[in-house]
């Protein structure tokens, strides 16, 4: 028996007043908050945290690595090899990109659910569109991580029933590689083309799995089609209650981390027993039923997305602008970096990916600040830098830039953990490494009582 044996998600700190937009761009705007990546995350880095937050809830070594997205940082390249480097997987374990459409995300789904061993499937997107456009105003940045495995290596969360997929080619969004948005045909269009195919989906799955669509217990709808996602779910049967919130307006969509996210949404909140079934619309329609056990009565994901949602701050929209390179600002009067060194990176690697040093592994500590600085002098993409010296729980202590932080804020004694971010790009070279963030969200308080308890 397979199925599900963990999750783990990441929704950015920051967020986007909608009704900003329109009071700068003209155009757009609406109601809610759209999720926005930091100046120094990017699809990379927030598969991290979400495949940390995976791993840090089960206790299984991943024997593959699947990472899914529309906006890699790397073409060529492998990007899931940073990922791997950083979570500290196992030489022996593969690691694998499947980019360019919101569909890779199933594909990506699919092919760790079909794996014999252990699997972890990750999922991340940072979605940009022209200031004012629809892209814009209704995205969202986010990552999500599923794990996958048998019943012998963990007890089953959610176990896998049923699969059916229909495919069908037609032009309904598209982007050319380099473009800043995507270009979409007349709306109506796609939804005369998504509800059938998703209808046939969900009719194919429902039979495969011996089930009524009345008797689905949640259903997960996602796609970047809102007109049609809203119409599928309308159309498919399920009870309007049992339909899964898509977040619209906390995170927006974000893209091909959006069936993870939402999947994981959904497990946190079912109950022993309980069917889910998961519908992806990308260039034809894919279905997935799932049964929850016994055993996910007990599991405690390390940041549950509800908390993650609630733990969040305002970003202005010009920041915003600027941290997408829409609104050119003056930059920092002071060189810019070098491009990293491939060689020394090379050499470095368990250090500069896995924080892993000569007195043990740091990325999963937590600290406390005994002093900082705030520099606005050195060079920022988002000044100003913020730098604290961290004395870890373990006893180490570590010199290291905070972020996800107003300077303001900062003080001794403020508790912190690691995060993986990029410090800069030079050249197309993304130079990761390693930053602290505030201790925020409730999951962290809980922690740190049960820490003092013990």
């Amino acid at each position: 028996m397979r199925g599900i044996i963990g999750w783990g998600a990441h929704v950015p700190h920051w967020r986007l007043d909608r009704t900003q937009i329109a009071l700068v761009a003209g155009a757009g705007g609406g109601k809610g908050h759209r999720a926005v990546a930091s100046y120094d995350e990017d699809t990379t880095t927030m598969a991290v945290e979400a495949g940390r937050a995976c791993l840090a809830s089960v206790d299984v070594a991943p024997a593959s690595l699947w990472f899914a997205t529309t906006s890699p940082a790397y073409l060529d390249k492998t990007n899931a090899s940073a990922i791997h480097a950083a979570l500290r997987l196992d030489r022996s374990a593969t690691a694998y990109d499947a980019v360019g459409s919101v569909r890779s995300a199933i594909a990506a789904l699919r092919a760790t659910g079909e794996n014999r061993k252990p699997a972890l499937c990750v999922a991340s997107d940072v979605r940009i569109g022209r200031p004012g456009s629809p892209d814009e105003v209704n995205g969202g940045d986010a990552a999500a991580a599923v794990l996958w495995g048998n019943e012998t290596d963990a007890p089953l969360l959610a176990e896998f029933v049923a699969y059916a997929g229909v495919t069908e080619e037609f032009v309904d969004r598209w982007r050319v590689p380099g473009d800043v948005g995507s270009k979409l045909w007349e709306e109506r269009f796609g939804e005369t083309k998504y509800v059938p195919l998703a209808a046939e989906a969900l009719k194919t799955v429902f039979e495969y799995a011996a089930i009524a669509a009345d008797s689905v217990d949640a259903l997960v709808v996602a796609g970047l089609h809102e007109r049609a996602c809203a119409a599928a779910a309308k159309a498919s049967g399920v009870p309007a209650e049992k339909i899964i919130d898509r977040l619209a307006d906390t995170v927006g969509n974000p893209g091909a981390a959006q069936p993870l996210l939402l999947l994981a949404h959904a497990l946190e909140r079912a109950t022993p027993g309980q069917t889910i079934a998961l519908l992806v619309l990308s260039d034809g329609a894919d279905a997935m039923v799932l049964r929850t056990t016994d055993a996910i009565a007990s599991y405690a994901p390390h940041r549950p997305v509800a908390a993650q949602v609630m733990a969040s701050a305002p970003v202005p929209y010009g920041r915003y602008l600027s941290w997408r390179g829409l609104l050119p600002v003056e930059p920092p009067r002071r060189p810019e970096p070098a491009r990293p060194s491939a060689s020394a990176a090379g050499r470095a690697t368990d250090w500069k990916f896995g924080l892993d040093g000569a007195s043990g592994v740091l990325a999963d500590q937590r600290g406390t600040i005994t002093t900082f600085t705030v520099d606005k002098l050195a060079y920022s993409p988002s000044p100003p830098v913020v730098f604290a010296v961290v004395d870890f729980d373990d006893g180490q202590r570590l010199p290291v830039e905070l972020t996800d932080v107003d300077a303001d804020e900062v003080a001794i004694g403020m508790r912190v953990e690691m995060t993986f971010r990029r410090l800069f790009t030079a050249d197309g070279i993304a130079n990761y490494f390693w930053k602290a963030r505030p201790l925020r969200t409730e999951s962290d308080d809980s922690a740190e009582r049960t820490e003092e308890a013990s």
